[in-house]
């Protein structure tokens, strides 16, 4: 007999429909109430995508709008005494992806006359902040209150031109005269909230608006966006035991698989456990584990960025960082620390204070899946379903304890993958072999790689095993051997209880391209 539970809002990202409907709703009305009343007018929050932003913005709006029914029995309704109404401008960006700057011109057209429209404006300037500027002012005069904007994604139109630079330029000054009335009108306005996922400092918003709150890292927010531990513990108790029962397994090992792949993202240091709310909605909506963040949207111009910086994907994880690389401005970044991290590929894992460094890594299996099998294409240019049935395969034979069929396995199909000519270097088959294997994981095999100069060490776990693989270019897999021998990789595990296996490989870089000979041990 199972609970009747409330409804997730699955691609609902509007406040008041949640709450008519009695959807599921986290409560995150406190931090609402502490930023409407906090020292800042403008203030500006970074997330990565589908991590509630809309949803906030939305809340914000209902709240302004003096919608106190709406907030009944959350954490606000204690708080709020007044419930002042104010008129509110909601500019919605994310509808300007992918576009040219006439065809952005005509959105801003677009979401300028819905504003002017709710308030019954007319408006015959054609330029966005003249526009902008008049709608401000004559609301402002109209209801004789100050005026509330909200804008979603205001980073949206210039995301995916952000390697191209002069597409960049010209939508820049685009964006940058539609945002310029914001403070030229401060008088008038009671509150500016702005989200997206990069800081692009140069964009006129943050140099000429130099009184906004950036309160992407401030401990205080840390929780503003995604599902905490303890939420998810308390408010959604009943749907971890829901999905417990579906996958047959016990509560504690349903939280261990959540936690495995969703779970994992700090914004700032010290925070709580946060959890990819989209991820986190769908795995209990579709009652299984799966890769949920991916599948709603591919990182093309992540994948572009890491071209351009000629990104290492065994470099993607363990790296440190000083606060100031997550402010660095996004069109001149030197690293793609800040991009990897904003966009929620990356996130902080610990601090330390004495060299006031961050260290940041990838968040979860979730996402470690996701992006390595977003970057397989670029070195396996075959089919790439092709590619993930051989290392679900692999993975398999692995498990049993096969590593010699599943070292054939590889072989045979490095066999047949078609390679561009400027692959004839030692580095590219390393990245390639490194992404295979690191995407054993799904398939519950625990990876170690050490990726060291010239050499590539590779520890698998599973349950009854662990091997220890050591790779080496143009040599013997005799020398490969002789490598873990010397540095008695294996003492670490040996009391693990559980069969080692040394094997030593031999990738033939010149010829043949492929694994040649492999000797265990």
């Amino acid at each position: 007999m199972s609970m009747a539970r409330k409804l997730y809002p699955l691609g609902i990202q509007t406040f008041s429909e949640i709450r008519t409907n009695d959807n599921l709703y986290i409560d995150k009305t406190a931090y609402i109430y502490r930023m409407a009343n906090s020292d800042g007018k403008f203030i500006f929050l970074s997330r990565p995508r589908r991590f509630g932003k809309s949803l906030l913005v939305s809340t914000l709006q209902s709240y302004f709008e003096g919608r106190k029914e709406l907030f009944k029995g959350l954490a606000i309704d204690r708080l709020e005494k007044e419930w002042t109404e104010y008129p509110v401008l909601h500019f919605d960006l994310s509808g300007g992806k992918h576009q040219e700057e006439d065809q952005l011109n005509r959105y801003l057209d677009y979401i300028l006359k819905y504003n002017e429209h709710r308030f019954d404006i007319k408006c015959d300037a054609v330029d966005a902040n003249v526009r902008l500027a008049n709608l401000i002012s004559s609301v402002y005069n109209k209801t004789g209150k100050q005026v509330v904007v909200l804008i979603d994604e205001y980073d949206a139109p210039l995301l995916d031109v952000a390697h191209q630079d002069e597409r960049l330029e010209s939508l820049r000054y685009l964006m940058r005269n539609f945002y310029s009335p914001l403070k030229q009108c401060e008088p008038m306005l009671r509150f500016v909230f702005l989200t997206g996922i990069t800081k692009f400092s140069q964009l006129s918003i943050f140099s000429e608006l130099n009184n906004i709150t950036n309160i992407s890292m401030d401990e205080a927010y840390a929780g503003i966006c995604g599902i905490t531990k303890e939420e998810l513990l308390t408010q959604m108790s009943d749907d971890i035991d829901r999905l417990a029962e579906k996958l047959s397994v016990t509560r504690e090992e349903a939280i261990l698989q959540l936690t495995d792949n969703y779970d994992g993202y700090h914004f700032t240091y010290p925070s709580p456990d946060i959890f990819n709310p989209y991820s986190l909605l769908n795995c209990f909506s579709k009652e299984k584990i799966g890769a949920y963040w991916f599948g709603s949207g591919t990182p093309t111009f992540l994948i572009e960025m890491m071209r351009k910086f000629k990104v290492l994907p065994s470099s993607i994880g363990n790296i440190y960082a000083k606060q100031s690389s997550f402010d660095a401005p996004t069109e001149n970044m030197t690293s793609i620390i800040p991009l990897l991290y904003q966009s929620g590929y990356i996130t902080i894992k610990d601090y330390d204070k004495e060299l006031k460094l961050y260290k940041l890594d990838i968040p979860n299996k979730e996402i470690s899946i996701g992006l390595y099998e977003s970057l397989l294409p670029n070195y396996v240019t075959t089919e790439i379903d092709e590619g993930k049935v051989v290392i679900a395969r692999m993975s398999a034979l692995i498990n049993s304890g096969d590593i010699d069929g599943a070292l054939r396995l590889l072989q045979t199909f490095l066999e047949t993958v078609p390679y561009c000519d400027n692959t004839l270097y030692e580095g590219h088959y390393q990245q390639m072999l490194y992404i295979i294997f690191a995407l054993l994981t799904d398939y519950r095999i625990i990876v170690e790689q050490r990726t060291a100069k010239g050499r590539t060490d590779i520890t698998l776990e599973t349950h009854n095993h662990v091997f220890i693989m050591e790779l080496k270019f143009d040599k013997t897999a005799e020398e490969a051997l002789e490598q873990i021998e010397a540095k008695r990789y294996a003492d670490a595990f040996a009391l693990s209880g559980k069969k080692i296996v040394k094997v030593g490989i031999a990738f033939n870089v010149k010829d043949e391209r492929n694994i040649t000979e492999w000797v265990i041990r």
